[in-house]
């Protein structure tokens, strides 16, 4: 197939705002984490799939659920309305817990 680029589990895009290795990040509706430490209008590689541990809102996270990227606080929260559906929590996770494991889906919403 000579249409064919890549997998697509790893992107490049040109960052909208400065990020550190493993921040997430919301580039219009592609959710990822960044690989690398990239300045405001700079290329970063992000990982659209697979899972990892996000920072995360002070609400309780059951195992299974729903979770959504608060792109104004940057976090993971349970809120779908006006956040961007980023995948499903894979361990649950108490209010009081700093960060959530998630499963990013890789679908733009």
């Amino acid at each position: 197939m000579r249409n064919y680029i890549q997998p697509g589990d790893t992107v490049t895009v040109v960052a909208p705002v400065a990020v550190n290795s493993g921040d997430g990040l919301l580039v219009g509706t592609l959710f990822g984490v960044a690989l690398s430490t990239a300045a405001i209008s700079t290329n970063v590689e992000m990982i659209t799939e697979g899972v990892v541990d996000l920072p995360k809102a002070a609400v309780a996270v059951t195992q299974g659920a729903k979770v959504y990227w608060d792109n104004t606080a940057k976090n993971v929260t349970t809120t779908a309305t006006n956040n961007t559906l980023i995948g499903c929590a894979i361990l649950a996770a108490a209010v009081g817990d700093a960060i959530v494991r998630v499963r990013l889906n890789g679908v733009v919403t």
